[in-house]
């Protein structure tokens, strides 16, 4: 949904970087992967399309933080009992 992001902390030698991708429009969603040692994040569109994509060492990744957009569809997070 527009305004998820991922928040990515990366270790470059004596500093670290911080990037964020963002799903920058209505029904774009951000969808983040780790593959063969790389840490891919893309935003993708509803029909399945990749936007555009980061990629990082896996070995140099400190943190990756997903910051989803709170539903108003009435689904519950996963974090939050169902029972209260």
């Amino acid at each position: 949904m527009k305004g998820d992001r991922v928040e990515i902390v990366v270790d470059a030698g004596d500093t670290t970087r911080t990037y964020q991708v963002v799903a920058s429009r209505a029904g774009r969603r951000v969808e983040t992967s780790v593959r063969r040692g790389v840490v891919e994040v893309s935003e993708v569109t509803r029909s399945g399309s990749v936007v555009r994509t980061a990629r990082f060492m896996a070995t140099r990744v400190l943190a990756l933080v997903e910051h989803p957009v709170p539903r108003t569809d009435g689904e519950v997070p996963l974090r939050e009992d169902p029972g209260t």
